[in-house]
Parts: C-alpha cells; structure tokens; sequence
C-alpha cells in the first residue's frame, strides 16, 4: 500500500514537471511584434490628449490595471492587453501618440476612442483617429521600423500579430442611437458599405506587411446598458449584427482565399460575451453597469459597484475586467470551435506561412 503512494507520488511530480516546463515554454513571446488597431475596446491612451469627450484616464477607469487609469476605457486589462498576456509578451503594448522610436520593434497601439471603419464615425463626441488614419500611422510606423531593421523588416512584420477590432461606433453611433435608426438605409446597405469600406483596409494593412490578421466581429450592442430596453437585450440590435458577422466571416473567409501567403480568423465576439455565457462563468449581472449608473461613462473619481467581477459591463458602453478575461482567452484558446474561424489566436501565432 506505502509503495503504491509512493509511486502515485512519483507519477504527479512528474506529471507537474512536465506541466511547469509547458508553462515556461508557453510563458515565452510567442509573437516577435503586436499591433493593434480599433476603438475604445481596444484604446491605451491615444485619446488622452485630444479634444474629445471620449476619454478615460481618470479615475475609476483603470482602478484595477497595475499602470492606473492611462486612457483605457475599462476597469483593469482590454481585450488586447489580455491577449497579449496570452501571446507571452513582456510589456504591454504603448499606444501611437507616445510610443518611441525603439518600441515600434514590439508593436505599436493604435486604436482610438469613438474611431470607426467609416471617416465620419464619432464626430458627435470629438477628435479621434479613424481607422484609416491609424493605417496612415502604421505607414509611419513600418517606415521608421525599416530604418531600424533594414532588409529584416518585412520578415520581422510577417511574424506579427495584428488585432483589428473596429465597426462598433459604426454601428452604435452612426445606425443606432438610442435604440432607434439613426440612418435613414437598410441595415444591409449600411453593413454592405461598411464591409466595402474594411475590405480596403484590411487590404491596406496586408501592403504593409500583415500576414496574420485578427478579425474581431461585433459584440451583442443590443445587451449593452445604453441600448437594452428595461434591462432586456434588444433582438433587433442584435439580429442586425448577426446580419453583418456574417458578412464579416465570408470576408475574412475570402482574403484568406485570395492571400494564401496570410491568414486571417474571425473572432465570434457575439456568442462569446453573450449573457447566457457570461453567466454561466460567474458574471451575474449583465444589464446594468458598475460605474455611471446614471451616466453613460463614470463620473470622475466616482466610487463603483461592489463585487465587479461580477459585472459585465463597466460603463454603459465598455465591458469590465472579468468580461475582457471571457473573450481573450476563448478568442485565444478556441475551447468551442464556434469561438473563431478558421483558427484560435494560439494556433495563428504558432502557424507557419507560405513564403
């Protein structure tokens, strides 16, 4: 019987052995580079110094991330700064307005607060960095990383992560307002202008030297406190989004038809931070926010909920911590093959292109 203990013993030190040296190696970047484009879901702090009512680097925001409140629109990590925990990286990634020269190398933050596919997205609450104007400042960026480089840059760019997470402000700002149609069009005009639109950009980012492309699709805006009804998600809201995910799919579906020295995958953002999912991981309350009850964003230096990590939405646009955790790590990890397509982020960091 002792020597049976014992040889259990033996077996789970091995067993754990082997399980930390998997960690170790797993700890390791796994991505030389991260580069992240999108809106306030994905921003660092690009909006901090713009005329705009979109910003987010005061208190409460930021309370549980370990740099303070830097200008993301959450209580602790985005989506992207989870991912990136994910992928092994040693730092989180600076957003454009103040990264250096030699930190362009890791990659580079360009998402903005209220920025959208479209030009004109988010004029109602000021300055922010469209979606094109980010590539514009990608442009700058691959540029300055190929004086660094030298020839070495275009292979050192293909090795890269790239987020695109982007349409929400597109569709919460310019079609929804309220709850109601904003625009005048159908929403398959509006989904078909702006799938037009991202199409152009996804071909620009792959100019630049992108080879492995994250496709986020929209989220269910229809649940968000700004946009339920009483409490209760709105069909409608969400079955258009249903609409233009699809679209997003066969997009990502097609480039990776058309650019077979790339890859691009689809995240399932809607089924992923659906409410029935949140609540079967513990985030009981997904209707009302935990900052700004009564006012879209918080009110600086306001005093949240208790219990946040049980909350899904922090304000009412933005999802906590707790809910960033949810979508990272299925977006990463595919524990349900309808989390992505075609690939989880692991496997497209660990996939060997075409030359």
């Amino acid at each position: 019987m002792e020597d049976s203990r014992k040889g259990i013993i033996v077996i789970a030190m091995v067993i754990l052995g082997v399980s930390l040296q998997l960690i170790e190696v797993e700890s390791r970047p796994q991505v030389p580079c991260f580069f992240i484009f999108g809106d306030s879901l994905s921003d660092s702090g690009n909006n901090n110094n713009l005329l705009t009512l979109a910003k987010a680097n005061f208190l409460p925001y930021g309370m549980d991330h370990p740099n303070g409140p830097t200008g993301r629109f959450t209580n602790g990590k985005t989506t992207v700064d989870l991912i990136g925990d994910y992928l092994g990286l040693e730092d989180y990634i600076p957003p454009f307005s103040s990264v250096k020269d030699k930190e362009i190398v890791k990659g580079v933050n360009y998402a903005s607060g209220s920025a959208g596919i479209l030009q004109e997205t988010g004029y109602q609450v000021g300055m922010r960095v469209s979606m094109d104007q980010q590539l514009i400042n990608h442009k700058t960026a691959v540029l300055k990383l190929a004086k660094t480089l030298g020839k070495n840059s275009t292979t050192h760019l293909k090795k890269c992560i790239y987020s695109v997470y982007v349409g929400n402000n597109d569709w919460m700002l310019n079609y929804f307002a309220g709850g109601i149609a904003f625009f005048q069009g159908k929403p398959q005009a509006h989904s078909d202008i702006l799938i037009s639109k991202l199409s152009d950009q996804l071909k620009t980012l792959y100019g630049l030297g992108a080879r492995k492309i994250i496709v986020f699709g929209i989220g269910p805006l229809g649940c968000l406190p700004i946009l339920n009804v009483a409490g209760i998600c709105s069909n409608y809201v969400n079955g258009v989004l249903e609409m233009y995910n699809a679209k997003l799919k066969s997009l990502v579906d097609a480039y990776n038809t058309k650019f077979t020295d790339a890859k691009f995958i689809w995240i399932n953002t809607m089924a992923i931070v659906s409410p029935n999912n949140l609540n079967g991981l513990g985030l009981q309350v997904t209707n009302i926010p935990c900052c700004g009850v009564e006012t879209p964003v918080c009110i600086p230096f306001s005093i949240p909920c208790v219990g946040r990590e049980k909350y899904a939405y922090w304000d009412h646009e933005h999802p906590t911590e707790a809910a960033n955790k949810v979508l990272a790590k299925r977006a990463y990890s595919a524990i349900k093959k309808t989390d992505v397509y075609p690939m989880g982020i692991r496997n497209l960091a660990r996939l060997k292109l075409k030359a």
